[in-house]
């Protein structure tokens, strides 16, 4: 594992200040209220997006049956240009979300948290290769037992240590993850 990223560097893609969180992470078991709770903020973003939106798609864990995760609900969008803020992010803010993340140098990633529900919306371009990795993975982990059982232990046991910020957590996956991608075929996003 690699040393985890400073408070700076994580600080340098944040819009908003980086808090530190300092304890382990909390994992949920699997409910169906996260697919509804999917459903209801793709309405309401398509409604806020109208034609900009390209792609909308549920990801992460909780997107994925059977699996136990952090209780938020992760949505991929794919706009036109995702550097172009003011076609998407500006109808969201005015629906209550607030831009938390700005990577120009990964992806032109950006991510917006909800009005009233606990999501990460992951915006790219349409056609980021980032938007195929990650459905690939979910797509996977839905079809794949063993693989599924392999990313939960490697979650569980990462969870219950205590963690100065959630990024590292993450960041902490990313052996398992490339494992299983490697073992995943990205779909198709046209």
């Amino acid at each position: 594992m690699t040393e985890p990223r400073s408070d700076e560097e994580l600080q340098q893609a944040r819009v908003t200040p980086l808090v530190p969180h300092n304890a382990p992470v909390t994992l949920v078991e699997y409910t169906d209220e996260w697919p509804r709770l999917f459903a209801r903020e793709a309405e309401r973003i398509r409604s806020l997006l109208g034609d900009e939106v390209r792609l909308l798609e549920h990801a992460g864990s909780t997107s994925v049956p059977g699996l136990a995760a952090k209780p938020i609900i992760d949505i991929v969008l794919a706009v036109a240009d995702s550097a172009d803020e003011d076609a998407y992010v500006t109808p969201l803010v005015a629906g209550g979300y607030l831009l938390k993340v700005r990577e120009p140098d990964w992806f032109e990633h950006r991510v917006l948290k909800g009005p009233d529900t606990d999501i990460n919306l992951h915006v790219f371009s349409e056609g980021a290769s980032e938007i195929a990795a990650m459905l690939a993975f979910r797509d996977h982990l839905r079809a794949d037992p063993a693989d599924r059982a392999l990313y939960l232990a490697t979650k569980r046991a990462l969870a219950a240590r205590t963690w100065r910020h959630i990024q590292h957590y993450a960041d902490a996956k990313s052996q398992v993850v490339r494992d299983i991608m490697t073992r995943a075929r990205p779909r198709s996003v046209d």
